[in-house]
């Protein structure tokens, strides 16, 4: 069993079930699913997920952001749904664009983590060398050049093997493409061709493996139809390797290499009209791009200039834009009274320093339009100084504070260190000045707890249960307590029954018992979670006494439950009271003190 098995079933159920998955991949914070008919997924349901920070459509693709611990869902996934590129054979119908999008986030995205663990490898060997550790004639130096290297070297192994799973045809076929155009004896060499000297290099480059899978791939579907069963495992690979490689490396190869050396070449001829300008830009647009699922068009352009040997300046303009989103949760963290707030800053901008910013961007930025602006605002600056001091990527390397080691100059890894360290400090800075000067918490309301009019009033929502108020942060369950699910309060009970807080209809029973969903007639939806895991317990000691659907009146029996059984176990019966459609709502108003007792019945929360 994974770790997240129950967050991985979960969201399988939400997006439709396993049978509405086509493919799914995964990049550094986001599953990006494939799904036959997005209709069928629940955003909302998702959204409110403990360890979901948000869903986006973006790309053709059904992306649920998930944070930093994105590998070990998507392999939890995978496991419970059976997913496979092999498996998917239906395709959705996209747009050329969204199409586009999703081939070059399926070909690049397997291959990022392994990309960033080598080049770190060789930032870190740059720094270990200019500290005088070892010289590069030692062993050491030479052998952790090679492991840093060897990507980049034969990266066309790695990407023929990814586009050939994207394609949906034998992996091994597009791996051994890739090796051929990566042999030593054909490369950078005169090879006598149909009456022609070919002189090509195909080590370290990324278009013309792609394109010469691709041109595979209709070659092994016609000969895995008319050859025969008996012969056609090693007799299809042969014919397609005998017709594809020889064209690939005579016609298509050279193409592709005037094109990427184009596209390369165009992108840095930008780059040189003004650095300043085009690092500005860039930044300014980077939280954009991630927002709308496009950043990726970014990484494949700078990973064609390093495969090929080309520094690149676009992407590290992008390298300081999360440490202004840094300084800026941080300093909301130093500044705010909301204790709502401030439990979803503290990680937010801890995992900033990492590079992970949708927490911060999802949950505190985007709801705060303002500061969402201004964080690209100071993205920009940002941009812009990274451009001033000259940095640029010269190998792929990881996020936040372990993307420095990408800028390292390897003929001076001292001077480009202190340029991001510098670049690093003015990011930070900017970002948290700005929004130390700039923020203020939302006026609370003027009204004293007990004197909010009735023209004020939404709503009242009765208590479902008898037992002891407690305040909401004060749950020992992270989602509930943020306040990421919904605003409301929490009731420790003294007895074992549950009773609707208004009148309304029954919206979701859990096969478990454990909790239940209502929609009030004036349309206040409420989450009932008696107890902290208690769906583990799998609805032993819980008794429904209603069912989906039905409507009831304020006061009736919707759960019993076996209060000293349940504890007997080791569970607690702290049980949350949600207003899950908080964002409908100027406030949710909690009107009893901590540590009061209440009754079913009693009014306890008001919506404004």
């Amino acid at each position: 069993m994974g770790k997240y098995d129950l967050l991985a079933k979960d969201i399988i159920k939400k997006v439709g079930g396993k049978d509405n998955i086509i493919s799914l991949v995964h990049c550094v914070t986001r599953l990006r699913f494939n799904l036959k008919d997005e209709s069928l997924a629940d955003d909302e349901a998702l959204k409110q997920m403990e360890g979901v920070i948000t869903v986006m459509h973006s790309s053709g693709q059904y992306q649920v952001v998930i944070g930093n611990h994105v590998p070990q869902v998507f392999t939890d996934v995978c496991r419970l749904a059976n997913i496979s590129s092999e498996t998917a054979t239906e395709k959705k119908k996209m747009s050329f664009r969204e199409k586009s999008l999703d081939l070059i986030s399926g070909i690049m995205m397997p291959a990022i983590g392994i990309l960033c663990a080598c080049g770190m490898l060789k930032g870190l060997n740059s720094i270990l060398l200019y500290l005088g550790l070892y010289s590069d004639a030692d062993g050491i130096y030479i052998l952790l050049n090679a492991i840093g290297d060897s990507i980049f070297f034969f990266f066309p192994v790695v990407i023929g093997f990814n586009t050939a799973k994207k394609l949906d045809m034998n992996p091994f076929l597009g791996l051994i493409i890739g090796a051929a155009l990566c042999y030593p004896t054909i490369n950078g060499t005169d090879v006598p061709l149909f009456g022609h000297m070919i002189n090509v290099t195909y080590t370290s480059t990324l278009l013309p493996v792609i394109l010469i899978v691709a041109l595979a791939k209709p070659l092994e579907s016609f000969f895995n139809r008319v050859i025969p069963d008996m012969v056609k495992t090693f007799i299809t690979p042969m014919l397609v390797l005998l017709i594809a490689l020889p064209v690939g490396f005579v016609v298509i190869g050279p193409i592709a290499n005037l094109i990427s050396n184009g596209i390369s070449q165009g992108v840095l001829s930008i780059y040189k009209l003004s650095p300043i300008f085009a690092g500005f830009l860039v930044g300014g647009l980077w939280q954009v791009m991630i927002v709308f699922g496009v950043h990726i068009v970014l990484v494949v352009l700078c990973i064609t200039n390093i495969i090929s040997g080309t520094p690149d300046p676009i992407l590290a303009f992008t390298t300081f834009v999360t440490f202004t989103t840094t300084g800026m949760i941080f300093a909301m963290w130093l500044k705010s009274k909301d204790k709502t707030l401030k439990q979803i800053a503290l990680p937010a901008w801890i995992s900033g320093f990492f590079g992970v910013t949708e927490p911060a961007i999802y949950g505190i930025l985007l709801p705060r339009m303002k500061y969402f602006v201004l964080s690209c605002l100071c993205g920009a600056v940002a941009g812009a100084a990274t451009a001033a001091l000259g940095l640029k990527y010269h190998t792929m390397a990881g996020m936040g504070l372990f993307e420095i080691p990408a800028l390292l100059d390897p003929t001076q890894p001292g001077k480009s260190m202190v340029h991001a360290l510098i670049a690093a400090a003015i990011s930070l800075i900017v970002g948290f000045a700005v929004t130390f000067i700039t923020f203020k918490d939302e006026a609370p309301s003027e009204t004293k707890e007990g004197e909010l009019s009735d023209k004020c009033r939404k709503e009242v929502i009765a208590c479902p249960l008898s037992g002891t108020v407690m305040a909401l942060d004060q749950v020992k369950d992270a989602a509930f307590a943020n306040g990421t699910l919904g605003q409301g309060m929490a009731v420790s009970p003294t007895e074992g029954k549950v009773t609707a807080p208004f009148d309304g209809t029954v919206m979701m029973l859990f096969p478990t018992r454990h909790a239940v969903g209502l929609m009030s007639d004036n349309g206040c939806e409420v989450i009932i979670h008696i107890g902290m895991d208690t769906v583990q317990l799998n609805g032993k000691y819980f008794e429904a006494h209603v069912n989906e659907g039905d409507k009831v009146k304020k006061g009736d029996l919707l759960i019993t439950f076996d209060k000293d059984a349940i504890e007997r176990e080791g569970y607690s019966l702290d049980t949350p009271v949600l207003v899950t459609n908080t964002k409908d709502y100027m406030e949710v108003v909690a009107m009893n003190r901590c540590g009061s007792k209440v009754h079913c019945g009693d009014e306890v929360i008001t919506l404004l």
